[in-house]
């Protein structure tokens, strides 16, 4: 019975969210719901926004996440890159500036991401990017594409102190 009534609770709360966002630019949409979805933890929500042979270059080109530098094609892929690199996580997506086209959104933003290692220390990257998002026309997620430099100084990943930094949570 407590497992029907969290998935109930769940599902509320997702059309809750989808409905927040319903009166939003196509694309600009679906990257609210990835941000809502990657804050809260909703992998199937995050994964069902996608069409089937989707991309996801984050960031574009050869880097520690894509070492062919090909991007993460397809729904495996997909699952992939959520089970490695969002879920162990905490992820904190501030969008500082948007701007809508056709079927595509950029938006400038900050990614605070931690990982926590115990004993009150973190892992902490704060990722200075601009990420594309484009649509088909059901609104389903071609492409989401990260225009970030890893070799930049800003970009890097550093052991932090929980209680130095104020909080634990991005």
């Amino acid at each position: 019975m407590l497992t029907s009534a969290k998935n109930l609770y769940t599902l509320k709360h997702t059309l809750e969210i989808i409905a927040m966002f319903e009166n939003e630019h196509p694309a600009r949409r679906a990257a609210l719901l990835s941000r809502e979805y990657v804050h809260t933890k909703n992998r199937a929500g995050w994964l069902g926004l996608y069409a089937e042979d989707a991309i996801i270059e984050d960031p574009i080109g050869v880097s520690m996440i894509d070492p062919e530098g090909k991007g993460h094609r397809g729904a495996a892929a997909r699952e992939a890159f959520w089970d490695n690199f969002i879920a162990p996580a905490n992820i904190n997506i501030d969008i500082l500036d948007s701007f809508a086209a056709g079927l595509e959104v950029a938006n400038l933003l900050v990614l605070t991401i931690r990982f926590d290692l115990g004993e009150g220390k973190a892992l902490q990257q704060k990722v200075h990017g601009v990420f594309t998002y484009e649509v088909d026309e059901r609104g389903k997620l071609l492409a989401l594409r990260g225009y970030w430099d890893t070799n930049d100084p800003r970009n890097q990943m550093a052991e932090i102190n929980l209680a130095e930094a104020g909080s634990s949570t991005p």
